[in-house]
């Protein structure tokens, strides 16, 4: 890695959190911590706000910004290749903040590098997607920042409808499509939905309260997943 790449790294490690020490910062960047505060020292002299010491740890302002410029080629090609999956695959709004959001990923970069966005060859295509999938994704989206209760028909392994009232409580994409955590109150546990598995979906004017044993950090517990 280039001693420019690790510094930036540095400082955006330093906005990212509260306060973080050499040996964490050593280990991420894989230098000794002597490098790391030979790198401390030279950013602090050459004017960037550092708070901190050894032994204790550093920090940086997070309203303290360097151009984002100093983006890798590989860098860029994974914003570009991020962007192109959540144009593809989230609904209406992601999908043009998506749009917007690479436009400006390009204007942030020097003229000379903004080709490297045109030579990606990664792509998401979209003509094998049902169009509806998106809508119902942006549905769901908005249950989940809104805590309103969803009543939905769900074909179940047996391939049976079954109807359910759900907390959404998060959205996960599998490459191959998107499944919803929620917790089911028909069946008072946490459940698992296919969005391709809903023949109906609903958004209640029902809101609902986070309750910590109904929450998606304790339906990633319950499934293992932390």
């Amino acid at each position: 890695m280039r001693r420019a790449d690790r510094l930036f790294q540095i400082v955006q490690h330093l906005r990212a959190r509260r306060l973080t020490t050499a040996a964490q910062l050593s280990g991420w960047l894989g230098v000794s911590p002597r490098t790391v505060y030979r790198d401390i020292r030279d950013l602090s002299l050459s004017g960037v706000p550092v708070e901190g010491e050894a032994g204790v740890g550093y920090r940086i302002d997070r309203s303290y910004d360097l151009t984002p410029l100093m983006f890798t080629p590989d860098e860029v090609e994974a914003v570009v290749v991020g962007l192109r999956m959540a144009e593809a695959f989230a609904g209406p709004s992601l999908r043009s903040a998506a749009r917007m959001a690479l436009d400006k990923v390009a204007l942030a970069l020097p003229q000379q590098r903004r080709l490297e966005i045109e030579q990606s060859q990664l792509y998401a295509p979209t003509f094998h997607l049902d169009p509806a999938l998106g809508d119902r994704v942006e549905m769901l989206r908005q249950s989940i920042a809104s805590r309103r209760k969803l009543d939905v028909s769900y074909r179940d392994k047996k391939e049976q409808e079954t109807r359910r009232i759900l907390r959404p409580l998060g959205l996960y994409f599998w490459g191959t499509g998107w499944s919803l955590a929620a917790w089911c109150e028909s069946r008072q546990d946490f459940r698992s939905f296919w969005l391709h598995k809903m023949s109906a979906c609903r958004m209640l004017e029902i809101t609902f309260e986070l309750e910590q044993d109904k929450s998606l950090a304790e339906f990633l517990r319950s499934v293992g997943a932390t």
